[in-house]
């Protein structure tokens, strides 16, 4: 595996937990399942930052894959 394909893979792995980050925020934020996510100490903010976070390292990774594959 060369180093775009890694970069790739990790902007896919890391652009779905952003969407998952995200829609498990929403969940919180219109109250379902509020008990369990309170439980484990999550917080709509820290959610919805960890998903902005992860699509601006996905965003990251597939440039950077670009690049290499220009290279």
């Amino acid at each position: 595996m060369d180093s775009s394909a890694r970069l790739q893979l990790i902007a896919k792995i890391t652009y779905y937990s952003g969407w998952l980050a995200a829609i498990v925020g929403g969940f919180l934020h219109f109250g379902l399942g509020v008990g369990v996510f309170q439980a484990i100490g999550l917080r709509k903010r820290n959610l919805f930052e960890a998903a902005a976070m992860l699509f601006i390292v996905s965003i990251a990774s597939v440039g950077r894959s670009l690049a290499a594959e220009k290279k």
